[in-house]
């Protein structure tokens, strides 16, 4: 007699998104369990083999942090060279030219020209590795005091504690062998 009708179901149901939920439906188990398998290795044969594969492991997990170190990445880096006031000091060194930087070079030349048989390149070699110092450490004092200013005035809640003798520091090391390596060009603003 009456026949209900019988309502077409949509063919992509719109689907309901729970506020505050994933967005994602849940995977099935199987799906989870597959995605969190691990390719099986088999155990090592021997003391041997298993300590040559943690060494192996332990040389790789170096050359990781070597390198993120060298790219200045703040996790790799070690603990006093970490935090903006650190990071500040180091732009502020590598920014410029420094004749610290050049101390090894100098007094390499310096030892070469004092030992000719000249008089003069004697006294010369005698009289210009104090005077050098001198001029290094008035270097490192106004590196340091002008690094202070800088990060008492951008960071003014930091720990500005050895900051000064970090920088002074690392203005005396040569540009290309210093860790973590320069980040700005000689003649660039500091960050």
């Amino acid at each position: 007699m009456f026949r209900r009708r019988t309502q077409e179901a949509p063919e992509n149901p719109p689907e309901v998104v729970k506020p505050g939920g994933k967005g994602r439906p849940t995977p099935k188990r199987s799906e989870a369990q597959r995605k969190r398998l691990q390719p099986i290795t088999a155990p090592p044969a021997n003391r041997k083999e298993a300590y040559r594969k943690m060494r192996e492991k332990q040389a790789a997990e170096r050359v990781k942090m070597r390198e993120g170190m060298a790219r200045g990445e703040e996790r790799y880096l070690l603990k006093r060279d970490k935090g903006p006031v650190r990071r500040l000091a180091r732009d502020y060194v590598d920014s410029r030219r420094t004749i610290a930087s050049y101390l090894m070079y100098i007094l390499f030349a310096i030892i070469a020209v004092s030992l000719l048989p000249i008089p003069a390149a004697q006294i010369f070699g005698l009289f210009a590795p104090p005077l050098l110092l001198a001029v290094v450490f008035v270097e490192g004092f106004m590196i340091s005091s002008g690094v202070k200013r800088l990060a008492a005035a951008k960071y003014p809640d930091e720990n500005l504690k050895g900051v000064g003798l970090y920088a002074a520091l690392r203005a005396m090391q040569i540009r290309r062998l210093r860790q973590p390596r320069p980040q700005v060009q000689v003649g660039q603003k500091p960050s």
